[in-house]
């Protein structure tokens, strides 16, 4: 199971993804990471998709990654006599703290702590943005607004506050129960919506203790004026593309992608591109130019991985979708250009051993035409540092823990297998060619470059360097 690519594929689940041997023909297809998207999953729906996935593991003798995404607050405006209200262009309307039913006049918003941060000059965008309001005038219990873009709202429509720092956790009580239920589950990775700051991604940390590694979905004008601390102190990015480019300038959003983008890999942290990648195989088998041109950019800027929502959750087509995004990649990355745009997005190693390891490995790898690169890891570090380099080498982890090998299936081109931890530097080296050789990344008489930290199973000590070469009576074994 192999894959012949490097960039990952996040699949989401759902009704149209709910079944085992739909799941199965997707990680087949190609996906190395199934999100729960815990909007719509309920906990008792969420631990029969993370053990129908750890039974597929087990029946494909490869790590599966699950991605649990929180939902965060979700601000909404209250109920309409009538059920719906038409807003004219140019019209004042009021938001405010009364529970009556609203009008074309006003409509409450149930969020008192929103309410008392809202100021002149603020936009308000409710349904996705469908309709824009402008504040001009502001108290803690109202907000008197003009309609820039018009348009009919119904009860209970989702409202975005684009310019405004909103003084809520991104967690609400919902969140909190349900990062405990997945923790519980042992999902691999955490996602957090509604980040403002890093206090934000410090507070799942700390629920977390560990159990699962962290990221921060990037949806937010906030989170981008803060870009990075948020990265220092998440474990992993999503660019959350949808949010971002209702709360932003749409032509703004592909300038951020790659300033996300290239902000993680500067500092070897995972990034996800995600949203309406393929969005057209929601009902079509096949996707638009535009679409197979919008996954290849991402795969050309070096994302970890990219994202199918809606397309794997009620889309006709799952498995399809899935099988499209895996042969654009690995198109793009069979392009004779795809290693020079990768080489030139590089950047500067941290002043440390490790990184400074991890580069010379990659040019040792690349100047010798080494087959591959065997990471002993324990904790994933040694894995992730190699990856943020980009080698054009294969990267096969070698891990003793199922969680990282799990952890790793997120992160650009690691190949992750789980077997004991290294006995000494000669068990080391052996069983890395030989497991080089049943992976198919080597042959007998190539060679091989070896990472590993000493004394062995220590996390973080990524100190040592070995070329190794394949004999034959190891690659048989």
């Amino acid at each position: 199971m192999r894959r012949l690519r490097r960039v990952k594929i996040v699949a989401t689940l759902g009704p149209a993804s709910a079944q085992r041997a739909v799941v199965a023909e997707l990680f087949r297809a190609g996906a190395d990471v199934f999100r729960i998207n815990m909007s719509h999953a309920t906990h008792d729906g969420m631990r029969e998709q993370v053990r129908m996935i750890r039974a597929l593991e087990e029946e494909f003798g490869r790590p599966i990654a699950i991605l649990a995404d929180l939902q965060g607050p979700k601000l909404r405006v209250g109920e309409f006599d009538g059920g719906a209200a038409m807003l004219a262009e140019g019209a004042t309307f009021v938001l405010d703290a009364d529970k009556a039913p609203g009008d074309s006049s006003r409509v409450q918003l149930p969020h008192p702590e929103i309410l008392r941060s809202l100021e002149p000059g603020h936009t308000i965008l409710i349904d996705d943005g469908k309709v824009r309001l402008r504040i001009e005038e502001a108290t803690p219990e109202r907000a008197m607004t003009r309609v820039e873009v018009g348009g009919r709202v119904s009860n209970r429509k989702g409202v975005n506050l684009p310019d405004t720092l909103i003084p809520v956790s991104a967690m609400t009580g919902k969140d909190r129960s349900d990062l405990e239920a997945a923790l519980n589950e042992g999902v691999d990775w955490i996602a957090v919506s509604f980040v403002q700051r890093a206090e934000d991604v410090a507070e799942v940390r700390k629920i977390a203790r560990g159990r699962a590694l962290v990221l921060a979905k990037i949806e937010k004008p906030q989170a981008i004026a803060r870009l990075d601390e948020i990265i220092d102190m998440s474990d992993a990015l999503m660019v959350a593309r949808g949010d971002l480019g209702v709360e932003m300038p749409l032509e703004k959003v592909p300038g951020l992608q790659k300033r996300i983008t290239r902000t993680a890999r500067r500092l070897g942290k995972p990034v996800v591109v995600a949203t309406q990648m393929l969005e057209s195989m929601i009902n079509a088998p096949v996707p638009t130019r535009a679409e197979v041109s919008d996954v290849a950019t991402a795969v050309y800027e070096g994302a970890d991985a990219v994202m199918l929502s809606a397309e794997s959750v009620a889309g006709k087509y799952p498995q399809a979708a899935v099988a499209t995004m895996n042969r654009i990649a690995e198109e793009v990355e069979n392009d004779p250009n795809y290693p020079g745009i990768i080489a030139a997005q590089r950047t500067a190693p941290e002043p440390t051993g490790a990184d400074a390891i991890a580069v010379a490995t990659r040019d040792v790898a690349e100047t010798l035409d080494l087959k591959a690169i065997c990471a002993w890891t324990s904790s994933g570090a040694t894995g992730l540092r190699i990856a943020r380099e980009r080698p054009r080498t294969g990267i096969l982890a070698l891990t003793p823990s199922i969680n990282t090998a799990r952890r790793l299936a997120l992160v650009w081109g690691v190949h992750a297998l789980v077997c004991a931890d290294a006995k000494d530097t000669n068990d080391m080296t052996d069983r890395a060619c030989s497991i080089a050789a049943r992976e198919g990344f080597a042959a007998p008489d190539q060679r091989i470059i070896v990472v590993a930290g000493v004394p062995f199973g220590t996390p973080g000590a990524t100190n040592m360097v070995r070329i190794a070469f394949i004999g034959r009576d190891l690659a048989a074994s």
